[in-house]
């Protein structure tokens, strides 16, 4: 038998455990007797809030929220798995920061061309 290595090994173990809860879920599902949904509300900014200071404010929140994410994991892959520090956690802040102060243009522009569409 080949041996199989520990990377193949965790990724299944997690797809596996992924795809169990996933179907334990569909299961209770199946046995509570199915309710009503209420309608979501829809998540917008506050009334009264519009133009490019919300367009601003909203594209800055996501890019920051997703610059902590990503910093956050990361970090957490180099020091906790790696066991790396230094240049790579360095390298691991100051990369995020220059891809999403490269790309948020971009995003800001797709978002404005998006909500000019709706209206």
């Amino acid at each position: 038998m080949l041996p199989v290595s520990l990377n193949i090994t965790l990724m299944l173990s997690g797809y596996l455990l992924v795809m169990g809860y996933l179907g334990l879920g569909l299961l209770i599902m199946r046995r509570r007797p199915i309710r009503r949904w209420r309608r979501a509300q829809r998540i917008a900014p506050a009334p009264g809030r519009h133009g490019w200071p919300a367009l601003v404010r909203q594209v800055a929140g996501t890019a920051i929220g997703g610059y902590v994410v990503l910093v956050a994991v990361a970090v957490g892959y180099y020091h906790g798995v790696t066991r790396l520090g230094g240049q790579f956690l360095l390298s691991a802040v100051t990369g995020p920061a220059l891809l999403i102060g490269l790309t948020l243009p971009a995003f800001l522009l797709a978002s404005w061309v998006a909500t000019r569409r709706r209206k």
